[in-house]
């Protein structure tokens, strides 16, 4: 399955839980890092009137529906993939990285935040070790030099795997910089998963996961600052649905 924009086709290139979890793992036995984007409607906006951020996600390795619209979208084209969020990767990534002696590393939300989600995570999955937690200041510049020492910092910790908890577009740009500047770490971009473990956060409840309206529950929940977001998001639905349909017509696509 991929998605047309003005300037760039984004292809969905893991479409199941399965394959990421094969894919990763084979990174890690060769001990090659990635980047992991999470594409959604927001993230499909934002590529569209950012270059910086069409950049970045050239640059990722596997990319994955987090988002019922494109799960959807996928199967109106024939092209089914599964729901894959990035904030419920990290438990299945952390046990493979833990199982293959891989450490891994936090970048993003805030010093408490990530250390509550250390404690939790290491209490979860057995033999995990997190060996480098990094909250970067307010402002933080993702292309920046700042971001440049910050890699170093998490490639010398020894870690194989860094989930990044920026937000988009700034994990995506981070991760992309990290392929470039320490190659041999995977870096995976999970938004507001790691402040969910620590409870800095609260997710939606079961029952807006299960009816699919989890969207709905956050934009009540945060009107202000989600209302405008999931207006755009709505306007580029039409167009990226009939695309859809015009991929399963044509019988083509990725």
């Amino acid at each position: 399955m991929h998605f047309t924009l003005k300037r760039q086709t984004v292809p969905v290139n893991v479409a199941t839980w399965a394959s990421l979890e094969a894919r990763v793992a084979e990174r890690f036995a060769r001990r090659e890092g990635f980047a992991l984007a999470t594409i959604n409607l927001d993230h499909l906006v934002k590529l569209n009137t950012s270059p910086a951020f069409r950049a970045a996600y050239a640059a990722q390795d596997f990319i994955v529906a987090d988002g019922n619209p494109i799960v959807w979208m996928s199967r109106m084209a024939r092209r089914p993939v599964e729901l894959i969020p990035g904030s419920e990767a990290i438990l299945p990534l952390s046990r493979i990285a833990a199982r293959q002696g891989v450490k891994v590393a936090f970048a993003g939300s805030t010093a408490q935040a990530l250390a509550a989600a250390k404690a939790y995570l290491e209490r979860e999955v057995p033999n995990l070790e997190v060996v480098c937690c990094i909250a970067p200041p307010m402002g933080f510049d993702a292309a920046s030099p700042q971001s440049v020492k910050i890699l170093k910092e998490i490639e010398e910790s020894g870690a194989g795997l860094c989930f990044v908890a920026l937000g988009a577009p700034k994990q995506e740009l981070f991760a992309a910089t990290g392929r470039r500047v320490a190659p041999g770490v995977g870096f995976a971009s999970i938004g507001a998963g790691l402040d969910f473990f620590a409870g800095t956060q609260k997710r939606a409840p079961d029952w807006a996961r299960r009816y699919a309206v989890e969207w709905l529950w956050r934009m009540m929940a945060n009107p202000k600052r989600l209302g405008l977001r999931y207006i755009k998001c709505f306007a580029i639905l039409p167009g990226q649905m009939l695309r859809a349909v015009a991929l399963r017509v044509k019988g083509t696509g990725a």
